[in-house]
């Protein structure tokens, strides 16, 4: 009976094979195309998308996530602007670039959100009318697997008008989970391209004195058995390779993200999943951006367990486990307590992602602690100190977590929980975690800002 089902999706497989070219040639004017996520990004369709330019085609949205390399064709040229908008829901440095010359527009999205988004009946007005990405080749049981990419692909392709995966046997089979593939009766038109390599990072550049202390403080709270979120960056790159190194045991994961760290947790010991309440023995997470040696631990590893977006990143079912820890990166910081993680000013520098959700499921979790990790200071292109923690968010910046959600705060001058505190308690703490260089003048503003006790003794 095997041998007839594969022989079933082998003709249905024939039958479904287009080129990149005549894919692209079901794309409208005034229409959507999805890009797919991360890793996802399709390559030969994009380039001979990008070939129709000038040919009378007008006003394509094309979405995506995270661009990496290769840069999508449709947004390289400017004279496309009349063809082609691309919009990011999360940018990368390519994306940043893009901005810059008006080739790219920030698409702003939390993580969690996304299934909602890209699922429900009210919001298929912004429904794809094609969608497309990079897969898996096809199993012996007729599905594509997504891969580095789990993402919400499954609901914007079920959603699509049009359906076409681009093969690339370079994809890794990253194993569910749920959501993790389409079956080939769920696809419209199959593409069999040039199986160009995946794009790996390199790993994190090695930490400095600072982000070393920063991470040191942050281990300090990690209790045998937590289950971990740790994002991506110098301090978390940090924080894993620590933990990787102690004596820390029934370590869980639960992520959005699959870091080059957590090989290293799993393979010495550190990680079991035995203590976790949900899909225990599992390591969970939604996609991948780490290296090559990252990518081939993942290739058919019943150990990790591939899921959508709205699965990792659902706050409730985050702080299901207890001890959750969640590590997350800040761009700067104000003495309210907000937030910024994803801008410079009006700059867009990344996006807000799952950090929100996990800060709420983490908090929720017994036991669990949300880290929001940063140096207290920077310097600028012209070498100028400039402090992380300031009177108020710059103008312009985006609150990525707003005050009454901010748990812990660290920095390399200590490490204090916000949430028991009053606004002048606030002022003090973060005051505390400033650069040394910086204090006074931050006193001023807050004593300008009336958030600042007669004592400074008296948070409350």
């Amino acid at each position: 009976m095997a041998k007839v089902f594969n022989h079933m999706y082998l003709m249905e497989y024939k039958r479904k094979l287009i080129s990149a070219e005549d894919a692209a040639l079901l794309v409208e004017s005034d229409s959507i195309v999805d890009y797919g996520a991360f890793a996802s990004k399709p390559v030969a369709f994009d380039a001979a998308l990008s070939r129709r330019c000038g040919t009378g085609l007008t006003d394509v949205s094309v979405r995506g996530t995270a661009t990496i390399l290769p840069l999508p064709q449709v947004m390289l040229n400017d004279t496309k602007q009349e063809t082609f908008t691309y919009f990011s829901r999360f940018f990368t440095e390519a994306d940043r670039k893009a901005a810059e010359f008006g080739l790219s527009v920030h698409l702003p999205l939390q993580y969690y959100d996304a299934g909602k988004i890209s699922g429900e009946a009210e919001y298929f007005d912004i429904s794809p009318d094609v969608w497309v990405a990079q897969v898996a080749p096809m199993d012996s049981s007729g599905c594509f697997n997504f891969g580095l990419a789990n993402f919400h692909n499954r609901s914007l392709a079920l959603q699509a008008g049009i359906t076409i995966v681009e093969i690339n046997e370079n994809m890794p089979r990253c194993l569910g989970g749920s959501n993790e593939c389409l079956h080939i009766s769920e696809i419209d038109y199959i593409i069999e391209a040039h199986n160009p390599a995946i794009f790996s990072a390199p790993p994190a550049a090695p930490p400095n004195r600072e982000e070393s202390i920063v991470a040191r403080m942050i281990m300090e709270e990690i209790e045998d058995g937590a289950c971990l979120q740790l994002g991506r960056g110098i301090i978390c790159d940090a924080v894993g390779n620590m933990i990787a190194d102690s004596d820390l045991k029934n370590l869980g994961l639960h992520s959005e993200i699959f870091c080059d760290s957590y090989v290293k947790m799993i393979m010495q010991g550190q990680v079991t999943n035995i203590k976790k309440t949900t899909d225990r023995n599992k390591s969970v997470y939604s996609y991948c951006l780490a290296t090559a040696e990252t990518y081939d631990f993942l290739n058919d590893n019943p150990r990790c367990a591939s899921y959508s977006i709205d699965y990792t990143n659902n706050p409730k079912r985050i702080s299901i486990n207890s001890k959750v820890v969640s590590l997350g990166y800040v761009l700067e910081m104000d003495l309210l307590g907000q937030v910024c993680s994803e801008s410079h000013g009006l700059r867009q520098i990344s996006g807000i992602g799952g950090q929100l959700d996990f800060i709420i499921g983490a908090f929720n979790s017994e036991g669990g602690k949300s880290f929001l990790a940063f140096t207290s200071s920077f310097k600028d292109k012209s070498g100028h100190r400039q402090s992380r923690i300031r009177p108020l968010l710059t103008s312009g910046a985006a609150v990525s977590v707003p005050r009454s959600m901010t748990h812990y705060v660290v920095t390399e001058y200590g490490k204090v929980n916000l949430k028991r505190l009053s606004t002048w308690g606030r002022a003090a703490a973060l005051i505390e975690l400033a650069h040394p260089d910086f204090r006074a003048e931050l006193i001023e503003e807050a004593r300008r800002m009336k958030i600042w006790s007669r004592t400074n003794r008296i948070p409350f």
